[in-house]
C-alpha cells in the first residue's frame, strides 16, 4: 500500500498557504485586501506566501486598477488546482487510514 504522506505537497504545508488555496478553490478570484482580511494577517506576511505560490506556478497574479487605486487579484492556475486537489486527497487518505 502506498504511503499517502508521499503525495502531500510541501508548498501547501503552511496553514496560510493552505488557507489561500482553499479560498481560491471556492472563489474564481480574490483581491489582496479581501484575502488579507480573510486570513487575518499582515500585508508582508500575505505577500511572502503569495510570492511562494506564484513562484511555484499554482496561482496567477493580475494587477490592475479600480479608478486610480491599484487592485491585485489572484486566481488558481490549472496546475495549481490539480496539485491542491491531489494534496487534499492525500490528506483525506491519511485520515481514513488512521481510523
Amino acid at each position: 500500500m502506498n504511503n499517502p504522506i508521499e503525495n502531500l505537497n510541501k508548498i501547501f504545508d503552511s496553514r496560510i498557504r493552505l488557507g489561500i488555496m482553499s479560498a481560491l478553490m471556492v472563489n474564481a478570484e480574490i483581491n489582496f485586501n479581501d484575502l488579507k482580511e480573510l486570513m487575518d494577517i499582515t500585508d508582508g506576511n500575505l505577500a511572502s506566501h503569495i510570492k511562494t505560490l506564484e513562484e511555484n506556478s499554482v496561482i496567477k497574479v493580475q494587477k490592475g486598477f479600480i479608478g486610480k487605486k491599484t487592485n491585485t487579484t489572484y486566481s488558481l492556475t490549472k496546475a495549481g488546482e490539480k496539485a491542491f486537489r491531489a494534496h487534499i486527497e492525500a490528506l483525506e487518505k491519511m485520515i481514513r487510514q488512521t481510523k
